[in-house]
């Protein structure tokens, strides 16, 4: 890779700022001396899992070594200018009703929450991040006019897609700033299941920066709250999906017993209520337990398995966009880490299809083609032309 700011570049800068030989990194983060030499070396990419690891032993963000945001990407696609007002519409929070903005009936406003979402869904993230600030400002702006549950509920919805619109472009401080607005809004709505789902997803937070503990104490936390309420088709489904966010949060930490548990309970739930995607847009239901399993297999470094499981899971047409894309995602590196380039490479031009903007900024993308990189003697022209695209 030509660029300075690589992720393999990063990883050994911190390393020699935090006063690290390659072997006392290795030892520190439980993988080999020769692993980490060859990703430093640019003969080995640098996988979610290794670069969290590092991030958490160096005492850095994820995204000082991972780069994000792709900013030149961002500003490709447009997407960089739309930031600062959803960073604005983040902030202003408590400055209570805007008297210049005008606002539609209730009904009108929670529809438009779970248009937003499915935008989101759809993988549409620019017509989600054009709409979102002002619609957080209406919704916000009439909360505060006629409180009324279905209204902070809303605004709670909200503020979740504005988590997952950053958190797909990595603008990961937004995102956290989001979750933290959602509690607001949830707070303000009585609404236990929506802090549980807020719990479901600072769980993921953590996971992404390798504390794996952390991780599992929010879903623990999660589970608290909805154990607090009556037990309800909702409830169990957020409780469900929970199991499945700690599936996927063990499986990076290596813990087999954990994952094994986890996806019982949540299969446990499958069983009994079936496929309840619609609630809180989470998409539990058998599709996405099978897809988490995959996911898990992935995360635990057994591709072999991950790549049968992915063969026999049907997906849907029906399917949220942005858990197909996902999918492939997860299918393209265990077949790359397998040494089936040629499937690899379908599989992320398979979620490129689908969903773009969502791989374009995904860093499991952006490994899995820097390892086909890696692996080749020469890159193939469809290679190329993928990792251009991609920005690496």
């Amino acid at each position: 890779m030509p660029r300075d700011d690589h992720p393999r570049a990063r990883i050994a800068k911190q390393r020699k700022l935090a006063g690290y030989t390659q072997h006392g990194l290795a030892l520190k983060i439980g993988y080999s001396y020769s692993y980490v030499h060859q990703v430093e070396g640019g003969y080995k990419a640098a996988g979610p899992d290794f670069t969290a690891a590092c991030a958490r032993a160096l005492h850095v963000d994820v995204t000082a070594l991972t780069g994000q945001p792709y900013m030149t990407e961002l500003q490709q696609d447009r997407l960089a200018e739309l930031i600062r007002p959803i960073r604005e519409s983040l902030d202003l929070y408590d400055l209570g009703a805007d008297p210049d903005v005008a606002t539609r009936e209730t009904p009108q406003l929670v529809d438009a929450a779970g248009t937003l979402c499915e935008h989101v869904r759809a993988t549409q993230l620019n017509k989600a991040a054009r709409t979102l600030p002002r619609l957080i400002t209406e919704i916000t702006t009439a909360a505060y006019r006629t409180p009324s549950t279905e209204l902070w509920a809303a605004l709670g919805s909200t503020y979740r897609t504005a988590h997952d619109v950053t958190v797909k472009l990595g603008f990961y401080d937004l995102s956290t700033i989001a979750l933290d607005r959602m509690e607001w809004a949830a707070q303000r709505a009585s609404d236990p299941v929506l802090s549980a789902v807020r719990q479901y997803m600072r769980g993921l937070v953590y996971h992404r920066e390798g504390e794996h503990t952390i991780g599992l104490r929010l879903v623990d936390a999660g589970h608290f709250l909805l154990d607090q309420g009556e037990e309800t088709p909702e409830a169990l489904a957020v409780s469900g999906q929970l199991h499945l966010g700690a599936t996927v949060i063990a499986a990076r930490a290596r813990d087999a017993d954990t994952v094994q548990t986890h996806l019982a309970e949540a299969k446990t739930i499958v069983d009994r209520i079936g496929d309840m995607s619609h609630v809180h847009w989470l998409s539990f239901g058998p599709t996405n337990w099978s897809a988490h399993e995959l996911s898990a297999f992935t995360e635990m470094g057994k591709y072999g398995k991950a790549v049968e499981k992915a063969r026999k899971l049907k997906m849907p047409d029906s399917w949220p966009t942005s858990r197909r894309a996902h999918v492939w995602i997860d299918r393209g590196r265990s077949e790359m880490e397998t040494g089936r380039s040629e499937a690899a490479l379908s599989s992320i031009a398979e979620a490129r299809k689908l969903a773009p903007q969502q791989t374009r900024y995904h860093p499991g993308a952006r490994a899995t083609i820097e390892g086909l990189i890696h692996q080749q003697r020469r890159t193939p022209d469809a290679l190329g032309y993928m990792s251009s695209w991609l920005g690496l």
